[in-house]
Order: structure tokens, then sequence, then C-alpha cells
């Protein structure tokens, strides 16, 4: 069934891993298990939408960033991009994989406060140490590189022109679930709605799906977005992930710039980058921003209009005069405690394993995520990259690792 129609009903009642999210997440780790010669066991994906039509998967910008505040999310960014170019050779060098580049107009993230710019001091240094090509600009020289900024309050620029930009994450996604699935993991449409676990409560036995089968498994991997804590709470287990909602517009210029726009991050939080063609593509949300129902999708047009648009038009006066020819509401995947990924496996309940809580740079950590992911659940340790400071353990020890560069 590898190019066919999804079944509702699994074809076993047993798996070795049962995956429960089939978006990037999930579909990275079941890539990764199945191209590991050290794993040989069975592997059930349930995904409740195969449409994906409201997965923050088909809502990100795509971009990827080595601008981080942590040496350990530049890294895994790093390993992204080494993915990306490279995908044909990773995936066995199947002639059917397109060979993909990265669009490196880079993240411009513009300071007006001394605090910020000091920020942005900060974080260059623990970028250029894990080897990335961040460079600090003053307001003179981003008017020089790209003169259609208005810079007037700006202080301070930081930008990366190396791995850093759009990359085309539908088509990696595509492919994960393709060779998956022609490899034997096993996709299934349907919704874990309640698991058992053993008497003395250290492990989950089985999951019951919406059609009333009940899969024993042997580890269970929650890759299900902003509805991880949802999941997370049939385990009898507290996740801090929250769906909370992104606005987004596709735009064409009247008078298009006459060079890429970098994705660049406003003092005010809303971003906007290059889409090609003349169009741009930004976000922004609310000044409040609670956690929202997850089916809450509508939009918020006053947002546009009272926030979003006069802030492009004041940072880039040729955007006075522009069309939104798209728009839509997504979700982050936002963990309220830090806002970075939450991994590996739960200290008591030994085969719940995270996958949670990335904060809206998921799509880019997906490819180090998915490896480190599937290591764990082969040899119980991560073996290229080690993701254990983002272990569950950190919040109950309420030892943060907090992430200053979050969009």
């Amino acid at each position: 069934m590898a190019n066919g129609q999804v079944s509702a009903s699994p074809t076993k009642s047993s798996y070795d891993v049962v995956i429960i999210g089939g978006a990037i997440m999930g579909s990275s780790t079941a890539w990764f298990l199945s191209d590991n010669p050290d794993f040989n066991g069975s592997v059930l994906v349930v995904e409740r939408d195969p449409t994906y039509e409201t997965a923050s998967t088909t809502h990100t910008n795509s971009c990827m960033r080595q601008q981080f505040s942590t040496e350990l999310n530049v890294r895994i960014s790093q390993f992204a991009a080494e993915f990306v170019k490279n995908l044909r050779s990773y995936m066995g060098g199947d002639e059917r994989v397109p060979a993909l580049s990265i669009r490196s107009f880079g993240y411009m993230y513009l300071a007006d406060t001394d605090a910020f710019a000091n920020v942005l001091r900060a974080n260059q240094k623990v970028q250029l140490a894990a080897g990335a090509a961040t460079q600090l600009m003053t307001p003179e020289e981003i008017a020089a590189a790209y003169p259609f900024y208005n810079t007037d309050d700006i202080l301070l620029g930081s930008i990366n022109l190396v791995d850093e930009g759009y990359w085309d994450g539908a088509t990696v996604f595509d492919w994960w679930r393709r060779q998956a699935r022609e490899r034997g993991v096993e996709y299934v449409t349907n919704e874990v709605v309640a698991m058992t676990k053993n008497a003395s409560g250290t492990r989950v036995d089985s999951v019951t799906l919406r059609s009333g089968d009940v899969i024993s498994c042997g580890q269970v991997v929650n890759a299900s977005g902003p509805r991880a804590a949802r999941t997370a709470r049939m385990a009898g287990i507290d996740v801090p992930v929250e769906p909370r909602k992104r606005y987004s517009w596709v735009f064409k210029a009247e008078t298009p710039l006459d060079r890429d726009l970098p994705l660049t991050i406003d003092p005010s939080g809303v971003h906007v980058r290059e889409n090609g063609g003349g169009t741009y593509q930004c976000g922004g949300h609310s000044d409040a921003d609670p956690a929202v129902a997850h089916d809450d999708f509508s939009m918020d047009h006053g947002i546009w209009t009272d926030h979003v648009w006069p802030i492009l038009a004041t940072r880039i006066p040729q955007f006075e005069a522009i069309k939104v020819q798209n728009e839509w509401a997504g979700h982050y995947a936002m963990n309220t405690f830090d806002h970075n990924a939450i991994t590996g496996s739960h200290p008591e309940i030994e085969n719940f394993v995270f996958l949670n809580g990335f904060s809206g740079h998921g799509l880019q950590q997906s490819p180090a995520m998915g490896r480190g992911t599937a290591e764990w659940l082969t040899y119980g340790e991560y073996r290229s990259l080690d993701l254990s400071p983002f272990s569950f353990d950190r919040i109950g020890q309420n030892a943060p690792i907090v992430e200053k560069a979050v969009i």
C-alpha cells in the first residue's frame, strides 16, 4: 500500500512502535527507524487527518535558521541543512528523490533597544562557536546592503547568509512518508483516544483507536503537535504544550523589492520574508496570546489592518502598496515552560516517548529530532547528537533551557 489509500484499521494487533501523529515529526521518526539497519521492528503511524490540512507542518513558512541562543539548537539546524542539501544521498541514492537546496536569504533580526541588541551580541557568540556564519550589522551597514529598510529606530541587526532561509519542507515530508511506507511502516487514518497502562503504571501496554481497535505497543511516541498535552493526558502525564494561534499572509507588492528580502523579524515581532515573483509571506499574532481550541483556525482580520500592515509599511515603505493573495491561521505547539523541544522517554512511564513542544521551529528541527528519536527507540540512547538536555526530566526539576530566539 505504498502509494494507495491509507486504511483506517491496522493490519496487526501489536506493534513494536506506535507513533501518534503522522506529520513532520512522526514521519521523520518513522523514516529514520526504517533507515536504521539495527532496527527491525514493526511501526504503526496513527494520523487523524491524512490531508494534514490543519497540521502545523502545512502552515509553516518552511525556513531554517542557525540563529538560536543555545548551541544545541544551532547544531540541530546545521544537521537539517546537511540533510536537505544531500536529500537523495540520505535516501539511499533513490533517483526519484529530487535534489534540493536552501535559498539562503538569511534571517534578519532587528534590534531597536540596547537590551535586545545585547541579546543579539550574546547569541552571535554562541552561534559562531558552533560554526555558524552570523554577522552583526550596524544601521548604516543594513541600509547599504538592504536600502529598502527604514532603519531610523534600529540599533543593530543580525543575519546569517549560510544555510539559513527557505527550503522545500513539503518535499522532504512527502519523501519521508513515501519511503517509510515502501519499507513497511504502516500508516492508518485513525485517532488514539485512550491508553492502557500495566498494573504498576510503568508502561503503556496498549492504545485504543477511535475505530475501537486496541493495539498493543512496545513503545509509543507522542508526535501529536499542538495536541501533545491531550495525548499525554491519556497516559496520566501533564506536558506544558498548548496550541497558540499564528496568522500568515501572502501578499504581492505593487513595486517589488530589487533584491531578496531576508526573513525579517521586526522588533514588534511581525516577520516577513521573500516568497518569489514579487510576492512575500509575513506572519504575526495578537498581543494577547492565549491557548486556543484545537479546532480554532478562524482569522482575525483586524490584526492585519490594525497591526501587521502598518508595521510592514513603516519598516519597508515599498510595502505601503500591497495586495493580500492568501491568508490562514495555524497553530504553534508552544512549550510554555521554556519554548524548547521535549524529547526522550518519561522517567516513570518508560515506554512513553516525547517529541513535543517545538514552539514554531519544528520543521527545521525535524531531521535531527526524527533521527535522535529513532536512535532512542532503537538503542535507548542518542548516538548522533545528544538531545538529552531536552528531556522531560527538566520540567520536574524546574530547570528550563530558555531559548531567547523565538519568533
